[in-house]
């Protein structure tokens, strides 16, 4: 029980020492908020308003519906151009793609010549122009379909494709980069705010205070885990209800309980990992360098940008020993596909077992390097 005591005491002055620092609070406020509204909102992978331009040498009654046929929200209304102007607006990004309809293509259509388009591409906006080429396509034969056959929809295939989109079905990135977006400021924030929390205690000369105390290393660590582990997981709830939910508008299908006690196991490992980088780090600078050496690494290669499977079976084995792949499958699965305990329950052991190990590490170089300081 004296155990127990001297860890919450030890923990309380953690939260009045975050509290006071303005810079740190900042930076979690900013962190679960405005970044992960801007990273939703500007980190757009959908086509979104694409600016389209056309020249028509035809002046038909086809070419006038093919201008009229690119709308919002995906294109911006067509404005008509000059051939000539084309590779002056292609060389100054004025336009993502310029459409040029021949003459008499309405003529060649009507007598099954199969004319061509041409469609200018700046596949410089690579994500916008490899979408949009597609959906350009699209647009053109449906309408020059719709033209030919003069129905406003043309008779089937006998072979048809029903896609039936599951957990996002207008695939709006939004609804996946924010949720990743919180996991990585969960990464990034339990891992500076625990190292920070040591290594500011050396840097004020406190540490030494601290140890001829009748406190050992373990209670102090574990104050510093606790201390820090319950702010993140305050603001990854309060981001999830009032930023996710109610500001982006963005639909959580799973149990938000069940999604905060994967993140409170995540957090024993993540600030253990920033207790462990403290150990080694004498300065802030020298924190941060180390945070960008292991924190970048779990981020882009835990699933969270790019799929596993895309990766070469030799990285994703090493990464399955990462408590951060597991927790961002746990969140993938739980937040978006509303899964149960019964479906990610091995997750959760995984992440238990190899967070369980990379605590005792923590807390075995917290102890050494406190013990030779008292020393």
């Amino acid at each position: 029980m004296q155990t127990l005591s001297n860890i919450f005491w030890l923990g309380t002055k953690e939260l009045r020492s975050f509290f006071r620092d303005w810079v740190l609070l900042g930076l979690v406020i900013y962190s679960f908020s405005l970044a992960i509204i801007a990273q939703a909102q500007s980190n757009a992978q959908e086509l979104h308003n694409a600016s389209i331009a056309y020249v028509d040498e035809d002046h038909s009654e086809l070419s006038a519906r093919l201008a009229r046929a690119f709308l919002p929200p995906y294109f911006l209304p067509a404005v008509p151009v000059g051939q000539g102007d084309i590779d002056r607006l292609m060389n100054t990004g004025a336009y993502t793609f310029i459409l040029d309809i021949p003459p008499n293509f309405e003529r060649d259509a009507l007598a099954g010549r199969q004319p061509t388009l041409q469609l200018n591409v700046d596949a410089t906006a690579m994500m916008q122009a490899g979408i949009g080429a597609g959906y350009t396509q699209q647009i053109l034969s449906n309408e020059i379909a719709r033209f030919l056959t003069r129905q406003d929809h043309p008779s089937p295939v006998p072979i048809g494709q029903v896609v039936r989109i599951a957990f996002n079905p207008n695939l709006v990135t939004a609804w996946f980069s924010s949720v990743m977006g919180i996991i990585g400021s969960v990464t990034m924030l339990s891992i500076i705010l625990a190292g920070a929390a040591v290594v500011r205690e050396r840097e004020h000369g406190t540490v030494e205070h601290l140890l001829v105390m009748p406190v050992t290393p373990f209670e102090i660590a574990m104050a510093k885990i606790w201390a820090n582990s319950l702010i993140i997981a305050g603001a990854v709830l309060l981001s999830l209800i009032f930023v996710v939910k109610r500001l982006l508008a963005i639909p959580i299908e799973g149990s938000i309980p069940l999604f905060m006690c994967g993140v409170a196991l995540y957090l024993f490992f993540a600030t253990s990992v920033g207790i462990f980088l403290a150990t080694i780090a004498r300065t802030m600078p020298q924190l941060g360098l180390l945070y960008l050496l292991v924190a970048v690494p779990l981020n882009l290669l835990s699933g969270a940008n790019t799929p596993l499977e895309s990766m070469p079976p030799f990285l994703r084995a090493i990464m399955q020993a990462s408590p951060t792949t597991h927790f961002v499958a746990i969140a993938q699965a739980v937040l978006y596909r509303g899964a149960g305990f019964d479906i990610v329950w091995p997750r959760f052991v995984a992440m238990a077992a190899i967070g369980g190990v990379f605590l005792a590490l923590g807390l075995w170089r917290f102890r050494a390097v406190s013990s030779q300081s008292n020393n």
